[in-house]
């Protein structure tokens, strides 16, 4: 047992499984988040019990969502995703759930707080599930693909002041300063972010004509990971998601054309599919199966039908509103149903501050889970016609 506690059992474990559920999803023509998932189930505490959600393990999982998400922004430029309409389809996909999820909580009998938290862990969207199922497929650069980035960014401020929100009614201590505040914070963020990623885009341009970036044409690479980071621990130091910040630092250098350095993009891209992998694995290891009962399956069962259905129509109706297509809108409505890590952290928060016991954390852990599984199987199988399987292994630029 002494070496399954290890930090390098746990690492290399995570490392081999993360690339055989890659390796194993591709081969079937699936998404490798799906193949991801499973496997962390099944070497987590549901089965095999080779691994168990250490701090360490969350960290990595962590990383893997920061440098995933700076790999999407990548793909993306600043005007084609900030947008009015997708702050509309935002807003409403934000409301809707949070009603749907309050009420639903109340119908099974849980107290004010404890609906309050459930209604807010159904309010954000994770970026990173059906970001990578879309890169995946080669779908990013469509009207669907950028709407989903555009309203899930705007999502997860709104699920942060949703949070926020609830935080402060379950205390007793709601403060309108306090929530206008995290607005002007997330707003000033974001208006210094692109400004400053357009002058060390500038930057990084005239330090790829120098002479020692011809010699270490490596160090190019380098210092876009140092941006990513840099946005990703000053978003989490002012309240928003690291993964935020990170997604911002991947839009503002997405413009920049190297003469002598490597292309950055490669390489965050293969360290986008190492640690990414691992963050998908993490998801899988959070589940108990053993914990569950007849109860959470219930409330579980009714809670992901809410949380899918909800968001569904929240996003479907303005997007149709605003004149995108039936198609486009239902790629939307379901693609903006995963819950992923931000329902999770939504959940532990609710359950350490004492407003839910681990039933209602369990079902909603689950409800994520399911979600996160169900709407990558949608998007490809249903939604999207698939592209042959071996593209799977090839990332798709626009240079």
């Amino acid at each position: 047992m002494e070496i399954v506690s290890s930090v390098a059992f746990e690492m290399s474990i995570l490392l081999f499984v993360a690339l055989a559920g890659y390796l194993l999803a591709s081969r079937i023509h699936q998404s490798a988040i799906v193949g991801e998932i499973i496997l962390g189930v099944i070497i987590g505490p549901s089965v095999l019990g080779l691994i168990t959600y250490t701090s360490f393990v969350k960290g990595i999982a962590e990383l893997g969502a920061i440098i995933l998400l700076f790999v999407v922004g990548l793909e993306f430029k600043m005007q084609e995703i900030f947008k009015a309409k997708y702050a509309i389809i935002a807003l409403i996909g934000v409301i809707v759930p949070f009603i749907g999820g309050y009420l639903l909580a109340k119908l099974f009998n849980f107290n004010f707080q404890s609906a309050i938290f459930v209604g807010a862990a159904l309010t954000a969207t994770s970026i990173a599930i059906t970001a990578n199922i879309l890169r995946e497929m080669g779908k990013l650069q469509t009207e669907a693909a950028k709407a989903i980035i555009g309203a899930a960014v705007i999502d997860d401020i709104l699920g942060l002041l949703a949070l926020s929100f609830s935080s402060e009614i379950a205390t007793g201590a709601f403060s309108i300063s306090a929530i206008a505040w995290i607005a002007i914070k997330s707003a000033l963020f974001f208006c210094v972010g692109i400004l400053l990623g357009i002058y060390l885009s500038k930057l990084i341009t005239k330090f790829d004509k120098t002479k020692i970036s011809q010699k270490y044409t490596e160090l190019v690479f380098i210092i876009a990971m140092m941006i990513a980071f840099f946005y990703a621990l000053v978003a989490e130091s002012i309240g928003l998601s690291a993964i935020v910040g990170a997604f911002l630092a991947g839009v503002s250098l997405e413009g920049i054309i190297l003469r002598n350095g490597k292309n950055y993009r490669e390489g965050a891209e293969y360290m986008g599919i190492i640690f990414g992998a691992i963050f998908f694995v993490s998801l899988g290891i959070l589940v108990d199966i053993k914990a569950i009962n007849l109860t959470i399956i219930i409330f579980m069962l009714a809670l992901t039908i809410i949380a899918i259905i909800t968001k569904f129509i929240g996003c479907y109706i303005p997007a149709r509103i605003q004149g995108m297509s039936r198609e486009d809108s239902t790629i939307i409505g379901f693609g903006m149903s995963p819950r992923g890590e931000v329902a999770m952290i939504i959940a532990l928060l609710g359950l350490n501050m004492g407003y839910f016991q681990q039933d209602i954390y369990i079902s909603i852990v689950l409800m994520a889970l399911l979600t996160t599984i169900i709407t990558p199987i949608l998007i490809r199988n249903w939604l999207l016609k698939p592209e042959l399987g071996p593209k799977n292994f090839k990332f798709r630029h626009n240079d």
